[in-house]
């Protein structure tokens, strides 16, 4: 067998160097990376178990990315009612702009897929979506924070509430069998009406996977070519090819600003068109 060569073993080093500089960029940790070297160690609280599983409730960094996105959609929301008590109910400002948000997911996600009456209804839940998820999507295109959107638990939370909200809206309008039974399309012959009804439970479970998947896979990704093109550098030892490299990286950092808010856009709309489908399923 011939063995690796010294240029092969260090190509090899290196690139298990650039694998694991990825992977400690875009992972969860018990630490908060504030900048190359400092890091700011979060509490960690032993695991316990409970029905056979390992539940662990420390502090992680992106849990820390959760609650900056908190504290600043609360802020932005708050400023923007200051700015409508000062001004007595016209916009000024930042106000106005985050008025051109609201009223875009209100009247063209909420309203266009739920209806007049469902629409104005949900559109507080379909706001919040919209704003967490966006402001979460940008957060690690900021120097000292990390983006807790490319964590498949988030994404799966913020899906899960849009299942329990298809579910316990669906059953609450039609009740319990009426909505279960609107699952199986019309005029599928009776002995058919189970499986099918197994078929759409199916997809009901499928289409929300998906909500979660799309989201966190379209995060990291972003993520994992960014610092992998900045990686070339690292890759081939040498500066001179970092003027591709970083091209690349900023041409990829201005992509990830544009599918950062297209990405809040799908969940949002995909989520108002799930509940809309749950509570008018003829349509």
């Amino acid at each position: 067998m011939a063995t690796m060569s010294s240029a092969d073993t260090l190509s090899h080093a290196a690139n298990e160097n650039v694998g694991a500089w990825i992977q400690h960029h875009v992972q969860n940790s018990h630490a908060w990376h504030v900048f190359p070297g400092v890091e700011i160690e979060l509490p960690h609280i032993h695991p316990f178990h409970f029905l056979g599983m390992n539940i662990d409730l420390s502090i992680t960094n992106h849990l820390v990315m959760l609650w900056v996105v908190g504290i600043t959609l609360f802020f932005m929301f708050y400023a923007a009612r200051k700015s409508y008590e000062k001004y007595k109910l016209v916009p000024k400002g930042f106000a106005a702009i985050l008025e051109i948000f609201v009223l875009f997911v209100r009247d063209e996600i909420a309203i266009a897929n739920m209806g007049e009456e469902h629409g104005k209804k949900f559109t507080p839940l379909l706001i919040t979506f919209f704003f967490f998820i966006w402001i979460s999507n940008m957060l690690g295109l900021i120097p000292m924070f990390s983006t807790p959107t490319g964590n498949v638990n988030v994404t799966a939370g913020l899906a899960l509430i849009t299942f329990f909200s298809t579910q316990y809206f669906g059953i609450k309008e039609h009740g319990f069998l009426g909505y279960y039974k609107s699952l199986v399309p019309h005029g599928v012959p009776t002995l058919l009406s189970p499986l099918m009804f197994v078929v759409e439970i199916m997809g009901l479970i499928a289409k929300h996977f998906a909500l979660t998947i799309r989201l966190f896979a379209n995060m990291i990704a972003g993520h994992i070519v960014l610092f992998a093109f900045l990686g070339l550098i690292i890759m081939f030892k040498s500066y001179l090819v970092s003027p591709l490299s970083v091209g690349f990286g900023v041409f990829d950092y201005f992509l990830e600003l544009l599918v950062a808010i297209i990405q809040a856009y799908i969940f949002t709309i995909l989520s108002a068109l799930f509940i809309g489908m749950s509570i008018n399923p003829e349509h």
